[in-house]
């Protein structure tokens, strides 16, 4: 895969540092020097040290990363948001894990992610989630299709500058939500639990911004927009405000309306574009079995 740009100013700079400003990292120039790649400048092969000078032009030839092998195949369809040369999106559906763990090694997006890339012959197979999804959560999920794009995406993500909401139905929640308000509550292990989350004094600050769209005395739409990345944040600060999730066995959410996964969709994501620099704004609609929960109460 080759990557080109035109040196644009006055004062000479080295290759590396021209380089790192567009965001490859030190670890992917040492993929280039070491495994098949090379650095063009005005079509003649140069160093990473070499001297540029205005209106050169450089040209990034990244190798192959050709695949993980551990990373089994699962031929189940996926469903195809968007595609291009250096992203993906996907919809994932509730009920599916993101990525393989120790004792669960296929059924993953992951798994058939791979699968889909041998299925289309793609050289570069190695699966780089961008972002993850809990098992029982739906909806939009980002891979980059090699290492650079990663790169680029995960300095969004840093900076903020990725944005994906969410939309939740709620349990009750007409005496504790506010039309638009702020959780900002720490998130720290629950020693009682591998796998459970709580609010401890003693943990990571964490923020979750949301805005109620629909109430009924059961349950409450809301928009939710996380400004911190914790584990489970959602669900244990929905949890804490007395609103668990629909469905959340985890965290005490209501069982008797439909639903029997925690009520979470991950419905719009926006970033820029990593090479394009075109801004990408994606929506999905609520899925099936929230939709039926907020058509039945319609309905009643």
């Amino acid at each position: 895969m080759e990557f080109s740009w035109i040196y644009q100013s006055e004062s000479p700079m080295m290759v590396k540092h021209f380089l790192k400003e567009q965001g490859v990292s030190r670890g992917l120039l040492a993929k280039v020097k070491f495994q098949g790649g090379t650095i063009l400048v005005n079509q003649s092969e140069q160093n990473a040290l070499f001297e540029l000078k205005k209106k050169d032009q450089i040209t990034l030839v990244i190798p192959s990363e050709g695949e993980h092998e551990t990373v089994l195949q699962d031929t189940t369809a996926i469903e195809i948001v968007y595609e291009d040369e250096h992203v993906l999106i996907v919809n994932k559906p509730s009920g599916v894990a993101s990525i393989p763990a120790q004792y669960h090694p296929n059924g993953t997006m992951a798994n058939r992610v791979k699968a889909y890339y041998c299925q289309q012959g793609y050289v570069d197979r190695v699966i780089h989630v961008v972002t993850r999804l809990d098992r029982d959560t739906s909806g939009l999920m980002l891979f980059a299709k090699h290492g650079y794009a990663h790169a680029l995406l995960d300095q969004q993500l840093r900076q903020k500058k990725l944005i994906k909401k969410y939309q939740a139905l709620v349990t009750g929640g007409k005496e504790n939500l506010a039309q638009h308000a702020c959780i900002k509550l720490p998130i720290g292990r629950d020693l009682t639990s591998l796998i459970k989350r709580k609010v401890d004094q003693g943990g990571k600050m964490a923020e979750t911004e949301y805005w109620t769209e629909r109430q009924t005395a059961d349950w409450s739409l809301v928009d939710i927009q996380l400004h911190t990345g914790r584990t489970h944040q959602i669900r244990v600060h929905f949890e804490a405000i007395g609103c668990p999730l629909l469905g959340d066995t985890l965290y005490g959410g209501a069982l008797n309306l439909g639903i029997k996964r925690q009520a979470l969709h991950c419905g719009s994501l926006r970033f820029m574009h990593p090479f394009t620099k075109q801004c990408l704004d994606f929506y999905l609609e609520i899925p099936a079995d929230m939709r039926q929960v907020m058509q039945q109460k319609a309905s009643s």
